[in-house]
């Protein structure tokens, strides 16, 4: 029989989220629904996709289907289970009956297909205490997401992390266990960047290595601050006069404050760099001070007198000449 690769068929990923999986399967089931699909084989394609997702959608049976993937296809793409293998996320005891199965190829059928006979590995057994055959595998590895504030990224931090691995028990059945680390955050991480765990995710199978946890790092909306790569950005408004004159101003900084020398005839939305004051690292970020003149909210009349010279001494200036007007 041929080997299905069920990501494939979904268009995911094996770490894609079980909202990544639903997601993927409404959009393609919609795509290939024979009532209203033009699409070549569209009979066949939409098969494909309910039994992608009849496996990928429940835990356990994704947990097995995982372990066999790793077991692999042979060279000519045709796929056998290993000695002994039986599910025990199969008909039966998965929620599911051979009615809802029905036109399913028959690489689910032979694998999802025999449930209620006490195990994922029976008899002789893939690995299973009967013995004589036994294949390593390595564990799965396990992606888990942590949303982190900028201050704890920037000066580095301890974080309690709980996720699922899955584990075979004594008679080769994988079940989800979950796992809570305490987990120390080096300081400089970005958004998006990953924190390998080396065997801290699910475990071997036969003997075989653990596999490792991949910690996405998630960086929470700052009320004050933006990150740009290593580079952390902060507005800070100036008063008209502060831009024109010129200014020493205190802006701050992830931890601190410092001061800043505001350059005379500055515009709004002129930049000044603080050298490594961004992420820290072997290259540190700088930090980006934006400056935004505001005005006040009322003027005094000597203050509108003032801006009434000013107005008649700059006269000659056209803050709109680059438009063509």
């Amino acid at each position: 029989m041929d080997f299905k690769d069920y990501y494939a068929a979904l268009g995911v990923s094996e770490s894609a989220s079980p909202e990544e999986i639903k997601k993927a399967y409404r959009k393609l089931a919609r795509k290939y629904h024979p009532d209203v699909s033009k699409e070549t084989k569209a009979d066949e394609k939409f098969k494909d996709v309910g039994e992608a997702y009849e496996v990928l959608k429940d835990p356990e049976k994704r947990a097995e289907y995982d372990q066999l993937r790793k077991y692999g296809a042979r060279a000519d793409g045709s796929f056998e289970p290993p000695p002994g293998w039986q599910s025990a996320s199969g008909f039966g005891s998965g929620g599911y009956t051979e009615a809802d199965a029905r036109g399913f190829s028959d690489f689910f059928e032979e694998i999802f297909g025999g449930g209620g006979h006490g195990g994922a590995f029976s008899g002789r057994g893939f690995g299973g205490a009967g013995g004589g055959y036994r294949q390593q595998m390595r564990g799965e590895d396990v992606h888990a997401r942590l949303a982190l504030f900028l201050e704890e990224v920037f000066h580095g931090c301890e974080k309690k992390v709980s996720f699922t691995v899955h584990e075979a028990d004594q008679q080769g059945r994988f079940r989800p266990r979950q796992k809570t680390l305490n987990v120390k955050i080096p300081a400089g991480m970005r958004d998006g960047q990953h924190l390998r765990l080396k065997g801290q995710g699910s475990p071997g199978f036969g003997g075989g290595e653990a596999g490792d946890l991949l910690l996405e790092i998630e960086l929470a909306p700052h009320p004050t601050f933006t990150v740009e790569g290593r580079d952390i950005l902060v507005t800070v408004p100036v008063a008209p006069w502060e831009a024109a004159l010129g200014a020493s101003i205190t802006v701050p900084t992830v931890g601190s404050k410092v001061s800043v020398k505001v350059p005379k005839n500055s515009s709004s939305g002129r930049k000044l760099r603080l050298k490594g004051k961004g992420l820290p690292g072997k290259h540190p970020g700088d930090q980006i001070v934006v400056l935004q003149i505001v005005m006040p909210e009322q003027h005094s009349k000597d203050a509108e007198q003032l801006y009434q010279k000013l107005a008649e001494a700059e006269r000659q200036f056209n803050p709109r000449s680059k438009m063509h007007l």
